[in-house]
Formats: C-alpha cells, sequence, structure tokens
C-alpha cells in the first residue's frame, strides 16, 4: 500500500505561481511512475503531467505547458509540480497519483494509476 500526501495548495491572484508538493511513502519510490491530475468543479479529473522514473523526462498536457514544471527528488520521495503564470482556468483540486511497477511511465490516464492522494484545492483569482 502506498500513501500519497499532496501540499502547497492555496489562493492565488492571476499571474501568480504556487509549489505543490507530493510526498510517497514506500522503500522503491525510484520505480514509481507518478502523475499529477486536477478537477474542477463540474468536471471529469484531468491529465496534467507525468514525470519518468529518473525525473529525467515530463509529458505536460497542452494547457499548462510553457507554465508548470513537474519534478521528482527520490531520495525524498517527492514529487513536486511548480504552476507559474496561473490563471482562474487553473483552479481546481490537484491530485497526485502513482503506478507501481509496469514497463511505462508515460502513463496520461485516471485508470492506469493505482494510488491517490487526497487532494490540494488551487484557487485562482481574476
Amino acid at each position: 500500500q502506498v500513501q500519497l500526501v499532496e501540499s502547497g495548495g492555496g489562493l492565488v491572484q492571476a499571474g501568480g505561481s504556487l509549489r505543490l508538493s507530493c510526498a510517497a511513502s514506500g522503500r522503491t519510490f525510484s520505480s514509481y511512475a507518478m502523475g499529477w491530475f486536477r478537477q474542477a468543479p463540474g468536471k471529469e479529473r484531468e491529465f496534467v503531467a507525468t514525470i519518468s522514473w529518473s525525473g529525467g523526462s515530463v509529458i505536460y498536457t497542452q494547457s499548462v505547458r510553457g507554465r508548470f514544471t513537474m519534478s521528482r527528488e527520490n531520495a525524498k520521495n517527492t514529487v513536486y509540480l511548480q504552476m507559474n503564470s496561473l490563471i482562474p482556468e487553473d483552479t481546481a483540486v490537484y491530485y497526485c497519483a502513482a503506478k507501481l511497477g509496469g514497463p511505462s511511465w508515460r502513463l496520461q490516464s485516471r485508470d492506469q494509476y493505482d494510488y491517490w492522494g487526497q487532494g490540494t484545492q488551487v484557487t485562482v483569482s481574476s
């Protein structure tokens, strides 16, 4: 069983920045495929970013490319999501997700992940 705990959400004005963190339990974190998702009110949970096991490669959804940066620190069992140039449309609950094992880290579907955090609220005011 893997536990994921997100932190770092909050209220920010448009154009501002936030850094989300997700701390994971377990001894083999470097083998977890990790992703960030978000869910706005009345909408389905959507993919934001996923990162390779070493942290050297990241895939972003189009709407956040160039503004968000996902990274991971395997020694600390933690992934991050640096969010810059925030816009009101980024308002959502942000979730981190983990997948243990498997041949690929390029996971962009909710169904591909085994574990989820409780989420952290990000609100961007205009």
